[in-house]
């Protein structure tokens, strides 16, 4: 395949560190795995809604989602709480080699756009903060389009519908095997981003490239497709 092809990224864990949200947890819950519980079940809950067909916003999901693993733990969330998560979530910083990582993949030609569940207000106050939206050319959100959380196929075909490519002429990048499954199925060609917690899996569309990090990625992509002289 030698068109390069345009990049879709997913954002929260693939391009901003999940991580920094673990305080709020850490102080809640007081338990270490409580944080990455929490996350399993908002991605669960936002497919089942969507399996369902019914839409919630990515935000009040997760709201719903934190104030349930409370109530299994006989624990109170405040306003105080659910707002501080919100907060962070929103201003989680991008990891270490993201902004180097995507203005090597602009330089090299390559277009980059962004594919979310989360509201594009939410999206852009944490591309924002994290100094790398500038180097998106169109930031695409569910919520502004099929209200159906990924990795339903439609989320990925209306990016496709509104750019007016074909599916194989995009690449997704994501650090979540739900969305890259999502992706390859709706014929996008995927690469998985090995974040902690996150590993490949030997069932469904498998990505076409994986690497431990935004930049082992990169390189694959550059490799593969040369810069034109």
């Amino acid at each position: 395949m030698s068109e390069r092809p345009i990049i879709v990224f997913d954002v929260n864990e693939t391009l901003l560190d999940l991580d920094s949200i673990r305080p709020v947890f850490d102080r809640i819950f007081g338990d270490p795995a409580a944080m990455r519980l929490w996350f399993a079940d908002l991605i669960a809950y936002s497919e089942a809604l969507t399996l369902a067909g019914v839409y919630v916003p990515f935000t009040d999901i997760g709201g719903a989602v934190l104030r349930m693993l409370a109530a299994t733990r006989d624990l109170t969330i405040s306003d105080a709480d659910a707002a501080e998560l919100t907060d962070r979530f929103a201003t989680m910083p991008p990891h270490p080699e993201v902004p180097s990582a995507l203005r090597r993949l602009r330089d090299h030609g390559f277009r980059l756009f962004t594919l979310t569940d989360n509201t594009l207000a939410i999206s852009g106050r944490q591309l924002e903060r994290g100094g790398v939206i500038d180097l998106f050319e169109r930031r695409f959100s569910v919520d502004e389009t099929v209200k159906r959380h990924k990795p339903a196929r439609e989320a990925y075909q209306s990016v496709a519908a509104a750019l007016g490519l074909e599916p194989g002429n995009i690449c997704l990048i994501a650090s979540h095997v739900w969305d890259t499954i999502g992706a390859g199925a709706a014929g996008w060609q995927t690469a998985l981003i090995l974040r902690e917690g996150n590993a490949p899996l030997d069932v469904g569309p498998q990505p076409d490239y994986i690497g431990k990090d935004l930049d082992a990625i990169a390189d694959q992509l550059i490799e593969r497709y040369p810069a034109a002289s």
